[in-house]
């Protein structure tokens, strides 16, 4: 029985997705972890640690799925150890004269922490992928919404005329940066760990840091050169590049939830066949989709808070950091990765409405162009002079006819408030989109489509 939402049978659609199921479920973590014994032991075979034919025999017998997994959690329980319990379950599948060339000087951490390594290398490579897809998705928005005038808005308020693809780039751009932070941390981050009692790696004398290297070379991780039992900080980074990336999709989500408002009507997200907005008041359409990135961009900055937190390690090992970990970072994990699938069908579904932002443009009329009249008007009569002339105008008295108030004034005529006009700011940003398109092609043309 699922005793959290996010394991329910029913909800855990919003919580995760089968790719991240399928690395984070009980079978795939215990899974992983006897393929690290099973690596352990190889890489020691061929330092004649133990024998290679006990290397073939643990590798051929850690299949969880030949596990009495009831036993153990039994002595799990029983030991109030991490990991004995499944060194327990794992011996009794093997051969007799097998058995104590198991977990052979290794610690509850090797395990974990090199799992750790793998989880990140698999989640960033979905993230990597998905991360691509959004920024392809924006690109094709923002070339194809370049000139598409639409009122810009600070405090909630209409500013001044942008372009949706200037909006849309913005976004692109803040993605491509969630994209190199994830190409320049992956060495960083895919490192494997075996340490032993104190990092020391004491137990293997001599051999200890040639026996780590290729231990990592077995799970397919870097040797970290040191050991890191209480440097979390991989971890953190990690972390905080996923919630920063939930982070972006929420922006993008909070946009789409505002500009949805019947009221505006300048994009909707697509509505799915036979979805229910409302059982009660069947006119909404509510945008679901948008409204669930921001939660769940709040909860990856929660866990991944905790994972800095864990930053805060005392000595050689802590248990009070990286056992914290284990329910942080794949929650940390599975948010971003169902985020980032539904981020991808709000882009790929969304519907962008020019006429609606034409209509906004047209409402407010000269007053979204006051950003470009107060600079005419500043270079004539001074900028201070000028802004308090406009607010008195516009603010004041409320005038739906700008050139004409001007005019009135003696400041400027109807020609000169049309030759000021909004064509400035809407060039440029259209020009700032050329930017980001031809930035952004040039990193996708000269990167891998694989993060690892």
């Amino acid at each position: 029985m699922a005793t959290r939402l996010s394991s329910s049978g029913l909800y855990s659609h919003l919580w995760g997705t089968t790719e991240s199921a399928a690395l984070f479920d009980e079978h795939a973590m215990i899974q992983s972890w006897l393929d690290v014994l099973a690596a352990l032991a190889r890489a020691q075979a061929a330092l004649g640690i133990v024998p290679a034919e006990s290397a073939d025999a643990i590798t051929a017998g850690a299949r969880a799925e030949a596990l009495d997994l009831d036993y153990v959690a039994e002595q799990t329980r029983v030991t109030s150890h991490s990991t004995l319990g499944l060194i327990r379950g794992l011996l009794r599948v093997l051969p007799e004269e097998v058995r104590e060339h198991v977990y052979v000087g290794a610690t509850v951490q090797d395990v974990t922490d090199t799992w750790f390594g793998l989880v990140m290398r698999d989640v960033g490579r979905i993230v990597w992928r998905d991360l691509r897809a959004c920024e392809a998705r924006l690109l094709e928005l923002a070339a194809e919404h370049r000139g598409t005038v639409m009122a810009g808005r600070t405090h909630g308020q209409p500013g001044a005329p942008i372009t949706f693809g200037f909006k849309v780039a913005s976004w692109a751009d803040e993605v491509r940066r969630h994209l190199d932070r994830l190409r320049d941390g992956r060495e960083r981050w895919l490192v494997g760990q075996l340490g032993g009692a104190v990092g020391a790696l004491a137990f293997f004398g001599a051999d200890g840091p040639e026996l780590r290297r290729r231990f990592c070379a077995e799970v397919g991780l870097g040797d970290p050169g040191i050991s890191w039992l209480t440097s979390r900080d991989r971890i953190a980074e990690f972390a905080t590049v996923l919630a920063m990336a939930c982070g972006t999709l929420a922006r993008i989500g909070t946009e789409v939830y505002e500009l949805a408002r019947p009221e505006i009507g300048e994009l909707a997200e697509a509505a799915p066949p036979g979805a229910v907005s409302s059982i009660t008041m069947p006119h909404k359409r509510n945008p679901e989709g948008s409204e669930h990135l921001d939660t769940l961009a709040r909860l990856a900055r929660s866990s991944s808070a905790v994972l800095v937190e864990g930053m805060v390690a005392g000595h050689e090992r802590d248990g009070r950091a990286w056992k914290a970990e284990w329910i942080a970072l794949p929650e940390v994990c599975q948010l971003t990765l169902v985020a980032l699938q539904l981020g991808r069908g709000l882009l790929d579904g969304l519907e962008v409405r020019p006429e609606a932002m034409a209509r906004t443009v047209d409402r407010f009329g000269p007053a979204l162009a006051s950003e470009r009249v107060l600079a005419g008007l500043a270079a004539r009569i001074g900028k201070h002079r000028a802004q308090q002339a406009l607010h008195e105008i516009l603010r004041d008295e409320g005038s739906p006819d700008l050139a004409e108030a001007l005019a009135a004034r003696g400041l400027a005529t109807a020609e000169d408030v049309l030759r000021w006009g909004t064509g400035a700011a809407v060039d440029a940003a259209a020009g700032m989109v050329d930017t980001v398109l031809a930035r952004a092609h040039a990193a996708r043309a000269a990167e891998s489509e694989d993060w690892a």
